[in-house]
């Protein structure tokens, strides 16, 4: 990962990479106010109409989605220790699946023609001694 940030980060002032940081800071708290009131806005319209709840303050709404993110995790943890798989090994494993796929065509026209006819014949075969018994 350090690797990216200083490709990334080649050739920029330190006014640059200051600017980003402070922009990047000023992003992620707006965004965050605006989830805020966005999940305020949303349980206030529906929950008390259809559930009978009590409406929920700014701080209240902040504070249950901290908890949903808590509980139900999501947007990735931040933290590689307590799962035994990485999410860049999974990354790795797809791939490779995925490249196993690029010999499927090759090997449905060298065999699987041929082993479809075979499973065909043989199960024509199990039906016809299946109605003579």
């Amino acid at each position: 990962m350090t690797n990216f940030f200083k490709h990334k980060m080649r050739g920029k002032s330190p006014i640059e990479i200051a600017g980003l940081i402070v922009f990047g800071t000023i992003f992620i708290a707006g965004l965050a106010i605006l989830l805020g009131f966005i999940i305020m806005w949303l349980w206030n319209w529906l929950m008390p109409e259809i559930f009978g709840l009590t409406t929920l303050t700014y701080w209240q709404s902040v504070g249950i989605f901290i908890l949903f993110k808590i509980l139900l995790g999501g947007c990735g943890s931040g933290s590689k220790k307590g799962s035994k798989h990485s999410k860049s090994s999974c990354k790795e494993d797809s791939k490779s699946d995925f490249n196993k796929w690029k010999h499927y065509d090759e090997f449905w026209k060298e065999e699987g023609d041929l082993a479809y006819k075979n499973y065909v014949e043989r199960i024509g075969k199990e039906l016809n001694e299946d109605s003579t018994e």
